[in-house]
């Protein structure tokens, strides 16, 4: 065990009140909430205690109310995991966030970076699987409880409370499958498995979300509810908090009535009793996703023989391939929201000259841009406007302490996106309006390349994930983070299991993702170039095999031709596609001049080293694909 009462902890506390005056402006001061939370550890007599950045259902994103990692720490990304013991507070997290850790906490936390070596210090790295905590642990005389209080709730006497929004049903023109559809669907997964599971609990908030066709507003940018479901052959049980229950949506779920496709509604508080009521009957199996289950509810289907886990429940794998409709109706969100896109950087060709605009109202615009588009529901994610420095952190948010003013002389990088009633959207594009330097080139360019690669491959179905980093990796460059991910029909922005990553399933027909390479040099400038594409057949002279396509028609005007004849090729096709999918929703939303601006930009390539026209924002850019070219072949 851990010494409780250890003087160096009350040094560290003086220590760093003494220096708190030289540390960063946005560093947040977490003595008070540190000395209070060690304090009801130690009226527990637990000697570490466990900070996740997530909520009780292992969200990428999450309410305000449930951000505790952010409220004891002060950092505020969306990965990490912290552990404070006695005398010891130390933050996980990887490198998309190591320079905003170092920006955000004060000097009572010690930030260890996920891939680095962690052995001399604290041995408590973050683990993945409710396994991986027992391993580890037993191993270290230590052993992993849940306790029923959470204690940063008891120090947290400011924390938000829950919204009183009502959860809604998707309009029938967005979905092909009903909920009585899908339920029946998961139940002849359960049915045919042989490992003969009696039930399916569903923790991840869009699991419940899609199985019903509902939405609420409980986690910002996430059309998500507070809500489980445990799902069994003959009996459908959905916990929810009750005061929400309108008697529109008792109708809807037919919940008044006990059939096997009738929900018996519960109170969201209840999950873990009536879980734990159901696995004391005999002769059942539990079926749960391990990545979205918390330890809570896991510890409590005991014993063993009444578990059955994998990685993702079929509902995730189901979700990720998406029917004709869906498809359809995402395609459409696509091209509406390639208006918003367009008429920002439009906007921003014009304005940044005259050295008004800042980030903040950058990202004020194309949110604006965006709502007026049909359908829309508010942006996917807080926009990332980031010029100069700034865009070298990958996953930066402007604030009004830290928001730059945009320049000619800075790259500038926007990720941003929309939620709409049809679909979610993603996109990032960078641009510089002046001259960048032969570095912010030829990175750019190699960026680009290894968007371009992905797109035009072909590869076998079930393929798991793709490099994308080849033309990176010949200078010596990389790149931090992944490079997609799923996205789907009003959704999380960030839609699992799908992308590039060693722990995605493999890549099926109809699935969408991003494709996002990117580069980042600490303190000067940051690149990303993100589309979506589908997967979709692809006819070879052996056999049919999948092929991403580009669907989401977005502009891209500082693409660069530093590229293989075939890849202008492919990029002659995609402005091609530009003018024939977008060009009519201009016309249709008399946007006459906003579809001239796209028409100049999207003239196609002649050669390697020259295009029909180009604009102000790309033309330096274009200038130097055509030294690249030569320096590549």
């Amino acid at each position: 065990m851990m010494s409780i009462m250890d003087p160096h902890h009350y040094n560290e506390i003086i220590r760093c009140l003494c220096v708190l005056q030289y540390l960063p402006s946005t560093a947040v001061n977490t003595t008070l909430q540190l000395q209070e939370l060690r304090e009801q550890m130690l009226e527990l007599n637990i000697s570490a205690y466990i900070i996740p950045g997530t909520d009780a259902h292992l969200s990428e994103y999450i309410a305000p109310r449930d951000a505790r990692m952010a409220f004891m720490t002060g950092f505020t990304g969306s990965a990490g995991t912290a552990v404070v013991t006695h005398t010891k507070a130390v933050l996980w997290t990887d490198s998309r966030y190591w320079a905003q850790a170092e920006r955000q906490m004060d000097c009572n936390w010690e930030l260890e970076k996920d891939g680095e070596d962690t052995r001399k210090h604290l041995q408590f790295p973050p683990l993945e699987t409710q396994e991986d905590y027992e391993l580890n642990l037993g191993s270290s005389n230590h052993s992993l409880k849940s306790i029923p209080t959470n204690l940063v709730d008891r120090v947290w006497k400011k924390r938000p409370s829950i919204l009183s929004d009502k959860p809604d049903r998707l309009p029938d023109r967005v979905i092909r499958n009903t909920w009585q559809d899908k339920v029946t669907l998961i139940r002849s997964q359960l049915r045919d498995n042989p490992y003969q599971p009696t039930a399916l609990l569903l923790s991840a908030l869009d699991e419940t979300a899609w199985l019903f066709n509902l939405r609420g507003s409980d986690i910002p940018y996430n059309p998500f509810f507070y809500s489980y479901t445990l799902l069994t052959m003959d009996t459908i049980w959905l916990f929810l908090h009750m005061e929400r229950v309108t008697e529109e949506l008792k109708v809807y779920l037919n919940a008044s009535c006990n059939g096997s496709l009738c929900v018996q509604l519960k109170s969201y508080d209840s999950v873990l009793a009536e879980v734990k009521k159901y696995v004391a009957q005999p002769k059942v199996k539990v079926w749960i996703g391990t990545e979205y289950t918390n330890y809570a509810l896991y510890e409590i289907i005991t014993p063993q023989d009444k578990l059955m886990t994998s990685s993702y429940s079929p509902v995730l794998t189901t979700k990720a391939v998406k029917d004709e409709t869906e498809q359809r109706v995402l395609r459409n969100a696509h091209v509406r929201d390639a208006v918003a896109v367009i008429q920002l950087l439009m906007w921003l060709e014009k304005a940044v000259p005259a050295g008004k605009e800042t980030e903040l109202t950058a990202a004020e615009y194309v949110n604006k841009c965006r709502s007026k588009q049909k359908d829309s529901k508010g942006p996917s994610f807080e926009t990332i406007s980031a010029s100069g420095p700034n865009a070298a952190l990958a996953h930066y948010n402007p604030t009004a302490e830290t928001s730059r003013r945009l320049t000619v002389d800075e790259m500038y990088l926007v990720d941003s996106g929309g939620q709409y009633l049809d679909g979610t959207t993603d996109i990032t594009r960078t641009v510089h309006w002046g001259t960048p330097t032969a570095m912010q080139r030829e990175a750019f360019t190699r960026v680009l390349m290894g968007n371009i690669e992905i797109s035009r491959t072909i590869f076998p179905s079930g393929t798991r994930g793709m490099l994308g980093r080849r033309a990176l990796w010949e200078v010596g460059l990389n790149y931090g983070h992944g490079t997609g991910h799923g996205v789907g029909n009003y959704f999380s922005v960030h839609e699992w299991p799908v992308g590039f990553q060693s722990n995605n399933i493999p890549f099926k027909e109809g699935m969408f993702t991003s494709i996002e390479p990117g580069y980042y040099k600490e303190n000067d400038f940051g690149i990303r170039i993100e589309d979506v594409v589908v997967i979709i057949p692809a006819q070879t002279k052996v056999a049919a095999v999948g092929l991403p396509k580009s669907e989401d028609y977005y502009l891209g005007t500082t693409w660069n031709t530093a590229l293989f004849d075939a890849s202008l090729q492919w990029l002659n096709k995609y402005y091609e596609t530009i003018r024939e999918v977008v060009g009519p929703e201009l016309d249709k939303q008399k946007l006459y001049e906003e579809k001239d601006w796209m028409l100049r930009n999207t003239e196609p390539f002649t050669s390697p080293g020259s295009s029909a026209s180009t604009s102000i924002s790309s033309l330096t850019l274009i200038a130097l694909a055509v030294a690249l070219v030569h320096d590549i072949i």
